[in-house]
């Protein structure tokens, strides 16, 4: 799915190319992570398995194939369809009640000598290896990661999320994986790899939110001078600036970020138009906007200028 497309379902509006189910898969998990968020500081918070299933049931709960909410009953392989082999094979389906309430005790015990991003990883690991259920285990860990986060009042989730630099790096996030794994389950297996390639992702990411600041602060200063040479009102920096960041903007999205009516936002958009500022594609309710080449071109200029992303454990020996 393509960010447009995420954003427009965050937005409560239809994507423009993204199938029905994908869109359901984007928004179930949407709404398992703001469930996460709304229990970050409920004082009658309970970690347990009723909680993890119904998380998974909220993610796949518009697909009653894949037995959301419930326990896999029967073997499972994770499959890797390139190399056309299967890299892990989760524990007997029996063992899998078993191994889950171990899994949810060890959450329930806190230990104050263990940093919270290290409990969260190994939440996450614990999970996707017990492989629990039939379908979306990964996104059942890597939710589980932020739930531990999240109950630390780590809250923002450019921060309690390394899903983002996953999605960028995932060969590396699979190659860890597997070399931890060791094809089946060995809880005996050293997690140090996996430990530090999170720690270390963690890092990276917050890097990537502190360059998107510097970039942006650039970006909309360099539009706001736009805006002023051409005499333009500044609230179409709402549309402008999403537009040359790439984006499709809409008019309703337009309208409601600038609060203005309909009219009003009509009538700005052909007016950048006319300015040579935007590009209209589209009919009626699939219309959009995009920015011109022009105004793409000075953006890549000026994102040209930015900042080096530093992995600080790079010259440690053994990293991964």
């Amino acid at each position: 799915m393509s960010l447009d497309d995420a954003l427009a379902l965050m937005e409560d509006e239809e994507p423009l190319d993204a199938d029905r189910l994908t869109s359901l898969e984007i928004i179930g998990y949407r709404n398992a992570l703001t469930y996460i968020q709304q229990l970050a500081d409920d004082a009658e918070f309970v970690l347990d398995e009723s909680l993890l299933r119904s998380l998974h049931f909220m993610m796949l709960g518009h697909d009653l194939t894949k037995s959301p909410g419930r326990y896999r009953r029967g073997p499972i392989y994770v499959h890797d369809d390139e190399r056309d082999l299967t890299v892990y094979e989760g524990p007997d389906r029996d063992d899998v009640p078993r191994l889950m309430r171990e899994l949810v005790s060890g959450l329930q015990s806190v230990s104050d000598n263990c940093p919270v991003f290290v409990r969260a990883a190994m939440a996450h690991l614990n999970l996707v290896m017990i492989h629990p259920f039939r379908d979306g285990n990964g996104r059942m860990a890597r939710a589980q990661q932020t739930l531990i986060l999240a109950r630390e009042k780590i809250l923002a989730p450019e921060f309690s999320s390394i899903e983002e630099w996953l999605g960028r790096n995932t060969s590396e996030y699979y190659r860890v994986l597997a070399s931890v794994g060791g094809g089946s389950w060995h809880p005996e297996r050293d997690t140090t790899t996996w430990v530090k390639f999170n720690l270390v992702a963690h890092h990276m990411q917050a890097q990537t939110v502190l360059r998107r600041v510097d970039d942006a602060s650039r970006i909309w200063s360099w539009l706001e001078q736009v805006v002023e040479t051409r005499r333009l009102n500044p609230r179409m920096l709402n549309v402008l600036y999403p537009a040359v960041m790439g984006f499709r903007v809409r008019r309703t999205s337009y309208e409601k970020d600038a609060e203005i009516e309909t009219g009003t936002a009509n009538r700005d958009l052909r007016m950048m138009v006319d300015k040579g500022l935007l590009i209209a594609r589209g009919e009626t309710k699939g219309r959009y906007y995009a920015a011109t080449q022009d105004l793409r071109r000075e953006r890549q200029d000026l994102m040209g200028k930015r900042a080096e992303l530093i992995n600080p454990h790079a010259a440690a020996v053994n990293l991964y």
